[in-house]
């Protein structure tokens, strides 16, 4: 199932998708740790989660990948979304200070250069924040929301990501208990599931939350990243082919074929 810019939009403005919204951001804020003015990257489809935090930031930039589309962002403020290839972010070395990423890690094509990315524009303390649909879940298992499209993770697929990308975990919460479902008696009895599957069932949880920092001090092999994309201008000069006269090497063939 291919989501883009479109169904994000739908679905957070539906009834369902207003209260999957409240839920993840209540999820996030019990564990986004803010060590004041920080400079804030979201990546995915993050607007519905960026209101929330970006007053506490001192900048906050959206991306969003190419393959699903933009949006301008924020409302009636300059725009602050810009459209990137996941692996080639146009930042330099350490220009962020945190990273949040929704609705991105289970589309990429290439989860480990994704993540090798990010850690490269991250700060030295810089943190990641990552949401991404539980396997065990049962909102993975259902098309009709975002979090039924793309890769989902258990927890020890996306802990081992992380570690292998050089990123320590450090806190994690679920979120989405409730079944995903438009009904008025699910929608309006959500908060209890969620306190029940916190307590009972936290392995069952819709989507999970990881916190990870950013890990510095570990030898890396040195290897040469080349980009799957090749950008030619349209323009560009194409090499002359040799004239007649001339072998391969360039030189003036003198030969009369005497």
């Amino acid at each position: 199932m291919n989501t883009d810019i479109v169904d994000f939009r739908e679905f957070y403005n539906s009834r369902l998708g207003r209260r999957a919204r409240n839920k993840i951001a209540m999820a996030l804020s019990a564990i986004w740790m803010t060590t004041g003015k920080e400079r804030l990257m979201g990546f995915g489809y993050t607007l519905p989660y960026l209101d929330r935090f970006r007053a506490e930031a001192d900048q906050t930039i959206a991306f969003m990948p190419a393959r699903q589309g933009a949006v301008a962002w924020p409302r009636h403020e300059p725009c602050a979304v810009s459209l990137v290839f996941d692996e080639e972010l146009p930042l330099s070395d350490g220009s962020i200070d945190r990273a949040l990423m929704v609705h991105s890690l289970e589309f990429t094509e290439n989860p480990e250069e994704t993540l090798k990315e990010i850690w490269r524009v991250l700060s030295p303390n810089g943190r990641i924040m990552i949401v991404v649909p539980h396997r065990r879940g049962l909102w993975s298992r259902f098309e009709h929301t975002p979090f039924g499209a793309g890769q989902p993770y258990s927890k020890g697929q996306l802990t081992s990501l992380l570690r292998a990308t050089n990123f320590t975990p450090i806190r994690q919460s679920e979120a989405l208990f409730f079944p995903p479902s438009e009904r008025a008696a699910i929608l309006q009895s959500s908060p209890f599931w969620e306190r029940m599957g916190r307590r009972f069932w936290p392995i069952f949880s819709g989507v999970l939350i990881i916190e990870a920092q950013k890990k510095l001090y570990q030898g890396i092999p040195v290897a040469v990243r080349n980009s799957r994309r090749v950008f030619v201008p349209v323009l560009s000069p194409q090499p002359s082919t040799l004239g007649r006269g001339h072998d391969r090497a360039g030189r003036i063939n003198t030969d009369d074929g005497d």
